[in-house]
């Protein structure tokens, strides 16, 4: 018989999101970044892609139907979390499936970072419903980290999307979505001029952090971002700090893959850069 509590002598973080095996994205991003900063990762995949919905085809695996049996064993094992980290979800009952795994598996002290990747360019993706807009709306309350982009703070907020933005109104998008109960918001991807924005919202915390922009986007820099936060969230990193943090080593990929003439669909060479990231 295993002793209860065996398995919970390190911090873990149970990391929700696809697997793509090229691509650079999702879990495939998350388990390494997250494992540099000295915390355990954990996947729960929600598919699996041989690489993702960005090239021209693609193999794909919907691991729904096997997510709860999944999360059971991971019960039986006792294990206990201090950070869970939701990102891409691809269904109501996926988003249904992570609210009732996060009121299962959080403990006083675990973090909840909820990643709602929902769309960009101001539209959602193609995938997601009306129903899967609700179903999030509902999820957020759980969250006591959330890092939507501009769009997605729009669609959570019922918030007409347009270019460009007064402060005044990021904040209010900001205080709206803190009343559904994250305690910490980021709102990323925040164009000016030649820079990119994000904004910090926390009870101790209003902050537009900007950074010079460079290249374009690629797929899964939200990820590595996102990722950063969650793992500093558990190592308690101040917030401000982590996301600055996080912000810099993605413009710090994003050269470097230019530098390498990667192409866009095949992400960022994170590899190149990691040992950077303390």
């Amino acid at each position: 018989m295993e002793k209860k509590g065996i398995h919970n002598r390190q911090k873990k973080i149970a990391v929700i999101n696809d697997l793509s095996g090229f691509g650079r994205c999702s879990i495939a991003v998350s388990l390494p970044v997250i494992s540099k900063l000295k915390v355990q990762c954990c996947p729960l995949p929600t598919s699996v892609f041989s690489n993702h919905t960005g090239f021209e085809h693609f193999y794909f695996e919907d691991f729904t139907a096997s997510m709860p049996e999944y999360i059971n064993h991971w019960e039986r094992l006792g294990l206990e979390f201090s950070g869970i980290y939701t990102g891409f979800l691809g269904s109501a009952r996926q988003i249904d499936i992570v609210g009732d795994f996060i009121k299962r598996f959080r403990r006083p002290g675990t973090v909840v970072v909820i990643d709602p990747v929902m769309g960009d360019y101001g539209r959602p993706y193609s995938t997601y419903t009306p129903e899967m807009c609700g179903c999030m709306k509902q999820l957020v309350q759980y969250a006591d980290i959330l890092t939507p982009n501009l769009t997605e703070a729009c669609i959570l907020t019922d918030t007409p999307y347009k270019e460009k933005w007064r402060k005044k109104e990021i904040r209010r998008m900001a205080a709206q979505l803190m009343e559904q109960g994250p305690q910490k918001i980021v709102i990323t991807g925040i164009v000016q001029g030649g820079y990119i924005a994000n904004y910090v919202c926390a009870p101790d915390c209003d902050h537009f952090l900007r950074t010079i922009r460079v290249g374009t986007q690629r797929s899964g820099t939200g990820d590595i971002f996102a990722s950063i936060v969650a793992a500093d969230a558990v190592n308690e990193v101040d917030f401000a700090v982590s996301v600055k943090k996080a912000s810099n080593f993605v413009k710090k990929c994003i050269q470097k893959s230019i530098d390498l003439d990667i192409p866009l669909t095949d992400g960022v060479a994170f590899e190149e850069v990691l040992d950077s990231l303390k």
